[in-house]
């Protein structure tokens, strides 16, 4: 995959499991995405809050404290576009519903698939940058 626009923004994968948030990182990290690690939603919540060039956070549903969904809908409140998915075993309708409801830009069932994961990723980023203005440094 050629680097693009897209790919200079980072992707922030929190995961408690810390094998979990290497496999999604050794995912998207080969097609030219840099990847920030958290082992938490308030982690995460940390990372976005600093990091101006984050364009995508994959999120584990089952979480201590924050679960994926509740830092979602955290994060939404930093910016209301950035793209979240959400990757759980638990992909049931009513998470589903949830979801939706909550703008999560999609839900990845566990255990996760490459294509699926990097689909996904691309698809999110490329809405979240072409919902973006850049400036004459960006272009």
């Amino acid at each position: 995959m050629l680097a693009t626009k897209e790919s200079s923004y980072s992707i922030v994968i929190a995961d408690d499991d810390a094998p979990c948030r290497e496999a999604l990182r050794d995912i998207v990290q080969p097609a030219g995405y840099h990847t920030l690690l958290a082992s938490s939603g308030e982690e995460a919540l940390d990372i976005v809050s600093h990091n101006v060039r984050v364009g995508l956070v994959l999120l584990d549903m089952h979480m201590p404290r924050l679960t994926g969904l509740e830092t979602s809908q955290l994060l939404h409140q930093f910016d209301a576009k950035l793209p979240t998915v959400l990757v759980t075993a638990d992909a049931t309708e009513e998470l589903m519903r949830q979801a939706i409801r909550a703008n999560v830009f999609s839900v990845i069932p566990k255990p996760v698939s490459k294509n699926v994961v990097l689909y996904t990723v691309v698809r999110a980023i490329a809405r979240f940058a072409g919902s973006k203005r850049f400036g004459p440094a960006d272009e």
